[in-house]
Parts: C-alpha cells; sequence; structure tokens
C-alpha cells in the first residue's frame, strides 16, 4: 500500500517536473512570438507611412510638373510676343526714319522756295505808290532790322516766331513801306503750319489794303494754294481767274496759269 502511494506520489513529482520544464520551455517562445507581432506591427506602420508618403511625393511632382509645364507655355507665349515686338519696333523705327528724312527734304525744299521766292520778289518788286503831294520816304533802319529780323524766322521754318514778329511789325509799324511784305509773310508762314484758313485771311488782307503792291498777286497765288490743300478745287480755279484777271503780267500770273491747267 505504501508502495503505491509511494509511487503515485513519485508520478505526480515527474508530471510537475515535466510540466515545469514544458512552462519554462515555452516562455521563450511566447515572448519571441509577442517580439514578432509587434515587428509585424511597426513593419505595417512604417509601409503604411512609406506608402503615403509616396503619394504625397506623387502628387507633389504632379503639381510641379503642370507648374513647370504652363510655366514653360507661359514662356514660349512671352517670347513669341517679344518676337512680335521686336518686329514691330523695327517696322516703326523704319518708317520713323522715312517719315523724318520727309520731313527733312520738305523743310529743305520749303526753305529755298521761300527765299528764292524772296530774292526775285525782291528784284520786280517796286515801292508803293506815294501819297499825293508826298514822296515816298523808304523804310528806316529801325523798320528794315525788324522785318529782316522776321524773315530771318521764315528762312529758318520758325514760323510761328515769324508770325509773332511780323505781327508786331505791324503793330509798331502800320504804315511802313514793309508792311504789305510783313502781312504777306505772316499768310505764308500760316500756309506753312497748315493752317490754310488762317492763311487765306491773312493774304486777304494784303489785297484788301495793299491791291497794288507787289505782294497783291502772290497773296492771291497763295490763298489758291491754300484752297487746293483744303480740296476746294472749285474756290482755287476762281482764285486764279481772278488772278489772271487782275494781276495778268506778274509772274504769279504765269505760276497760276500753269497751275490752272492741271485743276480744270
Amino acid at each position: 500500500m505504501n508502495t503505491i502511494k509511494i509511487a503515485t506520489m513519485s508520478s505526480r513529482t515527474a508530471l510537475g517536473a515535466v510540466l515545469g520544464v514544458m512552462l519554462v520551455a515555452a516562455l521563450p517562445a511566447h515572448a519571441q512570438l509577442f517580439k514578432d507581432e509587434e515587428h509585424y506591427k511597426r513593419t505595417g506602420q512604417l509601409e503604411a507611412q512609406r506608402i503615403a508618403d509616396q503619394k504625397r511625393t506623387d502628387q507633389i511632382e504632379a503639381r510641379v510638373d503642370a507648374r513647370a509645364e504652363q510655366q514653360g507655355k507661359v514662356l514660349i507665349e512671352l517670347t513669341q510676343q517679344i518676337e512680335a515686338l521686336k518686329g514691330e519696333i523695327a517696322k516703326l523705327r523704319g518708317q520713323i526714319e522715312v517719315l523724318s528724312n520727309d520731313i527733312e527734304n520738305a523743310q529743305k525744299r520749303q526753305k529755298d522756295f521761300y527765299t528764292d521766292l524772296d530774292v526775285r520778289l525782291r528784284k520786280v518788286e517796286p515801292p508803293p505808290p506815294p501819297t499825293p503831294g508826298q514822296p515816298p520816304k523808304p523804310p528806316t533802319p529801325e523798320e528794315q532790322k525788324v522785318y529782316e529780323a522776321g524773315l530771318n524766322l521764315v528762312k529758318i521754318s520758325n514760323f510761328k516766331g515769324a508770325i509773332d514778329a511780323f505781327g508786331a511789325f505791324l503793330r509798331t509799324h502800320p504804315n511802313s513801306q514793309l508792311a504789305p511784305s510783313a502781312q504777306y509773310w505772316i499768310g505764308n508762314s500760316q500756309f506753312a503750319l497748315r493752317d490754310y484758313k488762317a492763311a487765306i485771311a491773312a493774304q486777304q488782307r494784303v489785297i484788301e489794303l495793299w491791291p497794288d503792291d507787289a505782294k497783291a498777286p502772290d497773296a492771291l497765288l497763295n490763298i489758291s494754294s491754300a484752297h487746293t490743300e483744303m480740296k476746294d478745287v472749285k474756290s482755287a480755279r476762281a482764285t486764279i481767274d481772278e488772278l489772271i484777271k487782275r494781276y495778268p503780267q506778274s509772274d504769279a500770273t504765269k505760276t497760276g496759269a500753269e497751275r490752272i491747267k492741271r485743276l480744270r
């Protein structure tokens, strides 16, 4: 009996020992399994973070590429606009050069015309008829100086200055023998400034106040030129007809007779 009891106790002791050994052996395995789960979990988190980072990176790259493409298009458009503007600038420069050359030539021709005309008129211009009972008086040195100053302004194409100078001359010396010429050059200067209505009015004053002066035929010719520039061909022809009728022997009439052939 005791023997059986002792055997039973021995078996229990042995079983406990075996279970203890198994428990001890299982502990490291369980710990390793826990570590593997943590590692797997951490790996999953890192992978998810990597995927999210990659997605954000792809989005940023897409935006950068889109912006770069847009900027590239804008740059191409700006380059094309710059080239177009360069072409326009070159074209305008060419036009400006042509216009500048035309203006320079026109001013030179105009200056030569006024110089030649003044010289011609000085040669053929007789003094105005004297007042009955009084001999004609030549211009004083002061009158001649002021008149020449205005004429020099015409020769350098300072037409506005010439108008002012001759206007001052007429206010100071209204009865001077040079008054008709001063009034004539006012009209011519206004014509040069393309103020054709003012030019016509100024030259009509020459005809009204000094109809027998040598400047009167040229004043009529200038009026005809102003009408022509204003595209009033009818008035231009009528003025030349009046010129031919009133001053048939003047040089202005010869010029007018040639001009009227082109106005018919």
